[in-house]
C-alpha cells in the first residue's frame, strides 16, 4: 500500500467514525506549496456541503478521530476545510529503507491480475519499417511493460498487415525474381526497392498485372503454391520487423504476430452474422451497417462498409474478428489500441458495432489510445530531406552515430567497446524517451539537439544520473547491499526526496490507468532533479561526516538509482555503469 492509499484509508475511517456518508471520497494528494503539508486531505468542504456543516468544525472533528500514530509529526487544518499533513521522518526512513532492500522497490503487485491485450506496431509486411511506426511501438511496448510488471497478464498482438490486393502483385514479382536469382533473401534484402520494383512492373506490364490479379484469387482460395511463395515473402519481412525492434529493445516477438491473414477465415461468417441480426444491410452492392449511435449532426447514421461489391473484406470486418478472438480465445479483460488518431472513427465504429452485435461484452474494456504524430521543424510530419517516408532502421542509426561522436567527446577515455555500448543505449533511449516523454495525444517536433542533451527532461540526463550514483559507490568503495543501519531523513532536501521516492507506486497506477507514458518520465525527470539538489546541499563523502549519516545517505543513492533504471527499464531504456 503505497502512501497516498495509507492516508486514504486513514482518513476515510476518521470520516466514517464522525458519521460522513460512506460515498464521500478522502481526495488526498500531495502538498505541491509550501505550506501545505506533504500531502493533503480535501474531504472536508464536499462532506459539510452534503451534510449541511461548517467545514472546518468538520474537519476539527476528523483531525480529532485520526489515527496517524507514528505515521505523521503534525496534523493542521487550513483555509476553509484543508487538512495537512507532515509526515514522520522516522516513519519515511523506515519506508525507504524497506523499498531501497526491495527487489520491486515495494510496489506491489495487483491483487485482482487481468488478461490485458495490447495492439501495437502493426507494421505493413510489404514495406520496411519508417518513423511512423514508431510511436505506437514504443508506447504501447512500455504499457506492456509496466502492465506486466503490475502483475497483469499481457498479451501482446502485432496486427500485421500481411493481407489483401497487394500481395499478388508482390508474390508474382517475388516467383519471377526467383526464377532469375533463386534466393527470395537477396530478392528481399531491401523490402522498399522490391515493393517499387513490383509496382512499377504492375503499372507497365499488363501481363503482369493480371497475373498479380489472378494470384491474388488464388492466394485468397488457398492455393498450395501461392500460400508457399506468400509464406516465403512473409518470413523474411517479419525478419526486417524483427531486427529493428530487437535494435529498440522492444518486447515483441515473432509468436505476437497475429496478422491481417488470421483472421481471413472468420470473415465471411462476421458478415454472415451481422446479416443474420439485421446489423448489416445491402447498399449500392456492398454490406453496409448503418450506425445511428454515431449519428452527424443532421442525424444521418455513420455508414461502415464490412463487404465490398464483389465480395472483398475491408480492415473493419478484419477488426471485428479480431476482437472475437480476443474475447472469446485471448478472454481478455482490457483490450488497448495504440493506433494513431486519425483512426478515431474507424476505432469508434468497430468498438459500437462489436459491442452492439454483442461479439464484447460490456465487462470488456475497449480502449483506443489514440497519439499524434511526430512532426518536422517545419511543423509537417517528419520526412526526409527529399520528402520521402524515412526508414526507421535509418533513423535508429543516425541516433546512434550521433551519441556516439557526444559520448567520445565528452568522455574520450573510454574504450572503443566503451563506446559503443554507451552510444547504443543513449541513442536508442534518446529517441524513445523523446517521444515518451511527450503527452500521448499531442503531435511533436523531432529535434536531434534537444533530444540528445545532458540537460533537460532526457534520456541522456536521466542515465547520467544513473551513473553519477555508481560513481559515488565505486568511490567509497562500497556496495549498497552492505548497508543495515537506519535511513536517517534529517534535512528538507532528504524529506523531500523521500517523499518523492515513496510515490513510485502510485505513478505506476497512473500510467497504467492512462496509458500516459510521460507521467513516468515526468515522474523520473523530478527523481534526478531532486537528486542533484539533495547531492549539492547534503555531503555523503566529505570528510567529517558522521558514518551513520553517510551511509544513510548512500542508502538513499541507491533507491534514487534503483528507481531511475527500473523506471526506464519500464519505457524500455537502459542504463550503464560509466558515460
Amino acid at each position: 500500500m503505497n502512501i497516498r492509499e495509507l492516508l486514504n484509508q486513514k482518513v476515510l475511517n476518521a470520516m466514517a467514525t464522525v458519521g460522513v456518508p460512506a460515498d464521500l471520497p478522502a481526495l488526498i494528494a500531495p502538498g505541491k506549496k509550501s505550506g501545505f503539508g506533504d500531502y493533503q486531505a480535501n474531504c472536508a468542504m464536499g462532506a459539510a456541503k452534503a451534510m449541511g456543516t461548517n467545514p472546518r468544525e468538520l474537519a476539527a472533528k476528523i483531525v480529532a478521530a485520526l489515527d496517524l500514530a507514528g505515521i505523521a509529526e503534525k496534523v493542521e487544518i487550513a483555509g476553509p476545510g484543508f487538512i495537512n499533513i507532515d509526515l514522520k521522518p522516522e516513519w519515511l526512513g523506515e519506508q525507504i529503507a524497506k523499498a531501497q532492500s526491495d527487489a520491486r522497490l515495494q510496489v506491489e503487485q495487483v491483487s485482482n491480475p487481468q488478461n490485458v491485450v495490447i495492439d501495437y506496431s502493426g507494421p505493413n509486411l510489404a514495406k520496411e519499417m519508417h518513423v511512423g511506426h514508431l510511436r505506437s511501438t514504443i508506447i504501447g511496448d512500455s504499457l506492456a511493460r509496466l502492465l506486466e510488471f503490475q502483475g497483469h497478464n499481457v498479451i501482446r498482438q502485432n496486427h500485421v498487415g500481411d493481407w489483401g490486393t497487394q500481395f499478388g502483385m508482390l508474390i508474382a514479382e517475388l516467383e519471377e525474381q526467383l526464377g532469375a536469382k533463386g534466393d527470395e533473401a537477396m530478392a528481399l534484402k531491401d523490402l522498399e526497392v522490391f515493393y517499387q520494383q513490383a509496382k512499377k512492373h504492375f503499372d507497365d506490364d499488363e501481363a503482369f498485372a493480371n497475373k498479380a490479379r489472378e494470384y491474388v484469387v488464388r492466394l485468397q482460395s488457398g492455393d498450395a503454391q501461392m500460400l508457399k511463395l506468400w509464406e516465403q515473402f512473409k518470413t523474411i519481412s517479419l525478419h526486417h520487423s524483427t531486427e529493428i525492434y530487437q535494435q529498440l529493445n522492444v518486447t515483441l516477438k515473432d509468436t505476437d504476430v497475429r496478422g491481417e491473414s488470421f483472421y481471413n477465415n472468420d470473415l465471411a461468417p462476421v458478415v454472415k452474422e451481422l446479416q443474420d441480426q439485421g446489423l448489416a444491410v445491402e447498399s449500392d452492392g456492398a454490406q453496409v451497417v448503418f450506425l445511428q449511435e454515431l449519428a452527424d449532426k443532421e442525424g444521418n447514421p455513420s455508414p461502415m462498409i464490412i463487404q465490398k461489391q464483389g465480395g472483398g473484406f475491408l480492415y473493419a470486418t478484419t477488426d471485428l474478428a479480431a476482437l472475437r478472438y480476443r474475447v472469446n480465445t485471448l478472454k481478455a479483460n482490457r483490450i488497448m489500441y495504440f493506433i494513431d488518431a486519425r483512426q478515431s472513427l474507424h476505432m469508434q465504429q468497430v468498438f459500437t458495432l462489436s459491442r452492439k452485435a454483442k461479439f464484447v461484452d460490456e465487462s470488456v474494456s475497449l480502449e483506443h489510445l489514440a497519439f499524434g504524430t511526430m512532426m518536422g521543424s517545419d511543423g509537417k510530419p517528419f520526412k526526409t530531406r527529399t520528402g520521402g517516408t524515412v526508414k526507421l532502421a535509418e533513423l535508429l542509426t543516425e541516433a546512434v552515430e550521433r551519441a556516439g561522436a557526444l559520448v567520445s567527446e565528452k568522455n574520450p577515455d573510454l574504450s572503443a567497446d566503451e563506446i559503443a555500448e554507451i552510444s547504443r543505449k543513449v541513442g536508442i533511449g534518446s529517441v524513445k524517451y523523446a517521444d515518451l516523454c511527450k503527452t500521448r495525444t499531442n503531435d511533436y517536433i523531432f529535434s536531434w539537439e534537444s533530444m540528445l542533451s545532458f540537460e533537460g527532461n532526457t534520456a541522456p540526463y536521466l542515465q547520467y544520473a544513473y551513473t553519477r550514483v555508481q560513481s559515488i559507490f565505486r568511490k567509497a568503495g562500497v556496495t549498497p547491499e552492505s548497508f543495515t543501519n537506519a535511513i536517517i531523513i534529517g534535512t528538507e532536501q532528504e524529506k523531500t526526496l523521500a517523499i518523492k521516492l515513496l510515490q513510485f507506486s502510485e505513478v505506476l497506477d497512473q500510467v497504467a490507468r492512462e496509458a500516459m507514458p510521460h507521467l513516468l518520465c515526468t515522474y523520473l525527470y523530478e527523481i534526478a532533479s531532486l537528486y542533484m539538489t539533495f547531492y549539492e546541499a547534503c555531503p555523503i563523502l566529505k570528510d567529517g561526516i558522521a558514518p551513520e549519516i553517510r551511509d544513510s545517505r548512500l542508502r538513499l543513492c541507491h533507491l534514487v538509482a534503483k528507481t531511475i533504471e527500473q523506471g526506464l527499464d519500464l519505457l524500455g531504456i537502459e542504463v550503464m555503469e560509466r558515460m
